[in-house]
């Protein structure tokens, strides 16, 4: 962050001073919401989650070196209160970019926006200072602690924006316009808030595109109808990327290893060059080819893209996260999220893992799927009947015994177990693995099954 006093703070957001002995004492760190990671110099802003209130935390943040706290009323410490933290953060954030002038970059959809996040960032990163956004800090708090952490230096700004409902991405871009905007795909994720179909989450997803401005740049994907169909929405240049021949970043000669992993030739405007990414799944492609896109729009060329992608490794955990037990078990996490586009790429892209090796799925329950929640879960479960896992383990009443009745009756013979909670699922599954099996862990992320992954994956170490 670049150095800012309390009294700037306190005008960008329109805060009142409380307890401030000093207005002129520098904020020189990023912001946090945590107060176990408030950084010497940093601003502690007090927000009140789902567990715990900020404000019950003020004092610890400034006695860890917090200049200050955001709050929405006086904590007897330094303060700058505000009548709403949130918007707060967000307008200090768009007053901080006006300073410094990073080129944006925003990237949305249903289906890979971290991972695509992860590897743009290593790609640009080689070239340029660039700032992403950690972890899914993707909404209307965590993008303004992202545009909190650039500074001076800063080139590129990646900015993962996420959308649960229509105009979510319109106060986003509000916050941080972009000059470059990256869609990736059109699923069903948050459907329940959006409304009844694609076309509801296609509506949300544009708003990304129509922030951009004349000289700036769409990345579309050709692959998704829903996506390309919002070129008509922006005045930006467009650039298509895809496994479609249309597209002009594309991949070619796609081929998988024996682990998984993927390899194709990246052909764009400026040439053709290899990559071989080190994640699993052939869905891995789309979300490469969105990254080259992007880097393509900014100027680098295949060689320069390749390059980076292939040395790209995971930085966001519970994605297709992949641990090897000395007794030959192999646990892919996959656990912090879940969509019926997500969960048919991470069974698949598991089964392929696998090969010939026996194969168990830990599955709970995808959130906000709307009234055909029961029958997305049921499809779940007739794929991992097709697919011929081994075992299927559900965790949670509901929909995820819509999952269970479906694999049950598909007569492919998979072993179909039934539980109610984490605790079960971690017994049960430790009790049934066998050396050298392939778990895969997954639901959506209120269902807790990262603590399942964690304890399978250090079983027997």
């Amino acid at each position: 962050m670049i150095p800012m006093t309390l009294d700037e703070i306190a005008r960008a957001c329109g805060a009142s001073p409380h307890d401030v002995p000093d207005p002129g004492a520098l904020v020189t760190a990023p912001a946090a919401v945590d107060s176990r990671e408030v950084a010497p110099g940093g601003l502690f802003a007090a927000t009140a989650g789902a567990r715990t209130d900020g404000h019950d935390h003020a004092a610890a943040a400034v006695a860890a070196g917090a200049v200050a706290v955001l709050a929405a009323r006086p904590v007897g410490v330094p303060a700058l209160v505000v009548a709403d933290v949130r918007l707060a953060l967000g307008l200090l954030a768009r007053q901080l970019l006006r300073r410094i002038s990073p080129t944006v970059i925003g990237l949305t959809g249903s289906v890979g926006k971290t991972t695509t996040k992860d590897l743009l960032a290593q790609v640009l990163e080689r070239h340029a200072a660039t700032v992403a956004t950690d972890r899914s800090y993707n909404n209307e708090l965590g993008l303004p602690l992202t545009v909190l952490r650039a500074d001076a230096a800063t080139r590129h700004l990646v900015l993962e924006m996420g959308a649960s409902r229509k105009g979510d991405l319109t106060y986003l871009t509000g916050i941080a316009p972009p000059r470059v905007g990256l869609v990736l795909n059109v699923g069903t994720a948050h459907l329940e808030r959006m409304g009844t179909g694609r076309a509801d989450v296609a509506e949300a997803k544009g708003e990304l595109v129509e922030a951009l401005p004349a000289d700036g740049h769409a990345l579309l994907n050709a692959d998704d109808p829903y996506v390309l169909g919002m070129a008509a929405r922006t005045e930006a240049q467009i650039l298509l990327y895809g496994r479609s021949p249309r597209a002009r970043v594309r991949a070619e000669r796609v081929r998988m290893d024996e682990r998984a992993r993927t390899a194709f030739e990246l052909v764009t405007p400026s040439g053709r060059a290899p990559v071989a990414l080190d994640f699993i799944g052939e869905h891995q492609v789309s979300n490469a080819l969105a990254a080259a896109a992007v880097a393509t729009a900014l100027g680098l060329d295949a060689a320069e893209i390749a390059d980076g992608l292939t040395a790209a490794r995971r930085r966001s955990a519970g994605r297709l996260q992949i641990t090897e037990r000395p007794d030959g078990v192999t646990v892919v996490d996959d656990a912090y999220n879940a969509n019926p586009e997500s969960m048919r790429a991470g069974l698949r892209a598991a089964k392929a893992l696998a090969g010939v090796r026996r194969t168990v799925a830990v599955l709970g329950g995808m959130g906000q799927q709307a009234d055909a929640s029961r029958a997305r879960h049921a499809e779940v479960g007739r794929l991992v009947a097709g697919l011929r896992f081994d075992v299927l383990i559900t965790v949670g009443t509901g929909d995820p015994l819509a999952t269970a009745e479906a694999a049950r009756s598909s007569g492919r013979g998979v072993a179909v177990h039934a539980v109610e909670d984490v605790k079960e699922a971690i017994e049960l599954a430790t009790a049934l693995l066998e050396p050298g099996d392939v778990v895969f862990v997954k639901a959506s992320s209120e269902y807790g099954l990262g603590a399942c992954a964690r304890a399978l994956a250090t079983a027997n170490q």
